[in-house]
């Protein structure tokens, strides 16, 4: 029998890219060739979540369904009816004058031009008269000769052209109405298009809401009901919110202006209220437009300033105090994603496509946070940290980056103890860097670079020890002894081999033994650290220590001992015989297990399923190990 051929290699993830990027350039081409068509009917969507609210607030009163969108709508209509009227109006006496605002304009540029570009131009020539002067500078050139041929073309390029005028017939009032439905006919047409589409999402908005699970959710009923309800809930939070902030931006431009003496504040306020949908640099372009018109106004400078400054203050206000406030910038949307955002939409949809380009990337959003296979959406749009702390330790670590480390380590302390920070931080990141090593995915220049980041960390914000000096601390780390045991060295350069004093009161000792590997090291060494943060008398000791020669009085000072493992190790299975050991030297103290479970690592863990069994107590985090003895120094000061 033949031997069977080997199996092709799969091909499934080069099909699935392939799909994913045919899908996408499809998806892209929609968008851009059918805005058209998507683009009003977005913004019905948009809308009817502005005015869903007046709906629901006029069919409490009593009216129905069909009622209060026919009314809510025709509220909507007039609203923007009115203000267009206004708008349009304001611009018409504008336009009569712009000449006057046009001579304003050309002086005030002209003495700019005096101040600045003359000035300039005055130096460069100076510069390249000195030049001149320099025969090294510039090579003499001969002088050039005029050709007859060259002096005829001259002649016959400077002969005046003959003007000719072309008389257009007068139009008559059919030509002009014409005219003025032909330019605004496409904009009539999609407000048009606009209103009926929401007119009719308004009316089956629970409809369309139930064949949207149907299609999208058939299988997960509970997470697409979430998704929906998460979207529509944040999407119309925020642009409600937002409508109210900006229109409120909008009157206190108006009011303002008026104040100042600036012609047309209407149409400035307006002008603010719909650019202030623009993230970032909109209300600055109508408040640049604003500006140049006082300047144009104005003889001097004065009505520009203000206006200036009437922008600056308002819009401080409102981003600083007001939104922060109303709705906390809670959209969960990065500034970045909100600009990049903005440039993708405004490209695919033009200037209707940059206003609402904050709620549909706040819809992606929401889609990649709860939908897996749309997960990539959350990483790169959402202000959330791509990366865990212990994530973040680590790759800072392998690429030898303390200062960075520390930085955030001293950001974390502001609001938390050392404890939390080795419990949810520090230890996990030592256990990532001991399973890569465990697999071989980090060699052993890697593992120095992680084990010197985490003593520069622990020594600049761990500890009453002075720290050492890079290159005593980088021969030192690139040596034999363990992280752990460099911390301990580093204390007893001041304090001693015994870290403290031999006489001391009974029962005012707490020693920390590791189990022998070098993160049980690290640990035992860190809750040394966190002890004498708290004024106890903590030492470090391992086995090899104390079965050496133990200090005079040992067993009348220690009252609590600490057993202490980093993770589910080998060494684990060896603890009970050393807590055993550390019982018949201790006779009076009490031994607490800390055995700390990694990455499974849980603030409130009270580590109840600690293997240790020969111990009077056990801890499951640093801070409870903590914990455990400041109630025990409560109850005998209280004895």
């Amino acid at each position: 029998m033949a031997p069977a051929d080997p199996p092709a290699p799969p091909r499934a993830p080069a099909r699935d890219r392939a799909l994913g990027i045919i899908s996408s350039a499809t998806l892209l081409g929609l968008l851009y060739f059918a805005r058209d068509v998507l683009v009003p009917i977005t913004l019905a969507f948009i809308l009817s979540l502005l005015i869903a609210p007046l709906v629901r607030g006029l069919r409490r009163l009593g009216l129905g369904q069909t009622l209060s969108v026919i009314a809510a709508v025709l509220v909507l209509a007039l609203s923007f009816g009115a203000v267009a009227t206004v708008i349009g109006t304001q611009l018409v006496r504008m336009s009569d004058s712009l000449p006057t605002y046009e001579r304003t304009l050309e002086r005030k540029l002209e003495q700019l031009n005096n101040v600045t570009l003359k000035r300039i131009s005055a130096l460069t020539a100076q510069a390249g008269r000195a030049l001149n002067r320099n025969p090294q500078a510039q090579p003499s050139q001969p002088p050039q000769t005029l050709q007859p041929q060259s002096l005829q073309a001259d002649s016959v390029a400077v002969q005046t052209p003959i003007p000719v005028e072309l008389h257009e017939a007068p139009a008559n009032s059919l030509q002009v109405i014409q005219r003025v439905l032909g330019s605004i006919w496409v904009y009539l047409e999609t407000a048009g298009i606009v209103v009926v589409v929401l007119i009719f999402v308004l009316l089956e908005q629970e409809a369309l809401r139930d064949r949207f699970i149907r299609i999208a959710g058939g299988t997960d009923i509970r997470l697409t009901t979430l998704v929906i309800n998460d979207a529509g809930e944040r999407l119309s939070r925020f642009f409600v919110s937002q409508f109210a902030v900006n229109f409120s931006v909008g009157i206190l431009v108006w009011v303002g202006l008026s104040l100042i003496g600036l012609p047309h504040p209407v149409v400035w306020a307006a002008l603010t209220t719909l650019l202030r949908f623009v993230p970032y640099v909109g209300v600055w372009i109508a408040a640049l437009c604003a500006a140049l018109l006082g300047a144009a106004v104005d003889p001097g400078w004065g009505v520009a300033l203000a206006t200036i400054g009437l922008f600056l203050g308002v819009e401080l206000v409102a981003a600083q105090l007001v939104e922060p406030q109303l709705y906390g910038h809670t959209t969960g949307l990065s500034p970045l994603s909100v600009v990049i955002a903005a440039i993708f939409w405004s490209w695919l949809w033009g200037p209707i496509g940059l206003i609402v380009s904050t709620p549909l990337t706040l819809c992606l959003l929401v889609a990649g946070r709860h939908i897996k296979a749309l997960s990539l959406l959350d990483v790169l749009l959402g202000d959330t940290q791509a990366l865990t702390m212990p994530q973040r330790f680590y790759q800072r670590a392998l690429s030898a980056d303390s200062n960075e480390i520390i930085a955030g380590a001293r950001e974390f302390l502001k609001r938390n103890s050392f404890a939390n920070y080795c419990d949810l931080v520090l230890l996990p990141a030592l256990h990532l860097a001991r399973l890569d090593l465990l697999s071989g995915a980090i060699n052993a220049e890697q593992q120095m670079r992680v084990r010197a980041a985490m003593v520069s960390v622990i020594a600049a914000i761990g500890g009453d020890s002075p720290g050492l000096s890079r290159r005593r601390l980088r021969s030192s780390v690139l040596g034999e002894s363990t992280a752990g045991r460099l911390l301990r060295q580093q204390r007893e350069q001041v304090s001693g081999r015994w870290q403290g004093p031999l006489q001391v009161p009974a029962g005012s000792v707490i020693v920390c033994v590791s189990l022998g590997s070098m993160s049980d090291d690290l640990a035992a060494e860190l809750l040394v650290r966190i002890l004498r943060d708290q004024k106890i008398d903590a030492r470090h000791m391992s086995l090899e220590d104390l079965e050496a020669d133990a200090p005079p009085n040992a067993a009348e000072a220690v009252s609590i001992v600490y057993v202490v493992s980093a993770f589910p190790s080998e060494e684990r299975s060896h603890g009970d015989a050393a807590a055993e050991k550390l019982r018949q030297r201790f006779s009076n103290a009490c031994i607490v297990a800390v055995f700390l479970p990694g990455m499974l690592l849980q603030p409130d863990d009270e580590g109840e399923d600690s293997s240790l069994h020969s111990a009077d107590k056990s801890a499951g985090s640093l801070g409870h190990a903590v914990q455990i003895c400041l109630a025990m120094q409560s109850k005998a000061a209280r004895a």
